[in-house]
């Protein structure tokens, strides 16, 4: 392997573990600022909009994805490259509701629970820190939020 291609992989691998351990200060910060764990993920729900809302902004600017025609679609961008792009990973795409407006990601390896521990009491659906096998986040679509292009950017 070359020199430059293994600084590209070092380079994303700790670009990845800058990530984990910044979401982890985060956290850690929360619980500290707020007394109970329903305001820190009150707090948490807030901020992950905000982010993922940017993160979108900073996808399409960066990938030259274009306009996905579908719910099934956007799954696969998310899943090949989105994850990719962001986290390492590449996750798989199970459990397709009947109306196909719900799916499942499998992660086998979740990168933002490298170095985080678990409180005894908190609960989670399936997650590796709870000793699933897996990280499995459910997606459902709510809704097309409407963007105003400028003409020719479709």
């Amino acid at each position: 392997m070359s020199r430059q291609a293994n600084r590209g992989t070092e380079s994303k691998k700790m670009s990845s573990e800058l990530f984990t351990l910044t979401y982890g200060a985060l956290v850690t910060q929360l619980c500290k600022d707020y007394e109970n764990d329903e305001d820190v993920n009150k707090q948490l729900d807030k901020m992950g909009y905000n982010i993922g809302v940017r993160l979108i902004e900073d996808f399409l600017a960066r990938s030259n994805v274009g306009r996905c025609h579908d719910f099934r679609e956007t799954a696969d961008v998310i899943a090949k490259v989105a994850f990719k792009m962001y986290l390492g990973i590449t996750p798989s795409i199970t459990n397709w509701s009947p109306a196909g407006d719900e799916f499942s990601l499998i992660l086998e390896n979740n990168p933002l629970v490298d170095f985080v521990q678990m409180a005894v009491e908190a609960k989670f659906v399936q997650d590796t820190l709870k000793g699933d096998g897996v990280t499995e986040i459910r997606m459902r679509f709510i809704r097309r939020i409407e963007d105003n292009l400028p003409a020719g950017e479709e």
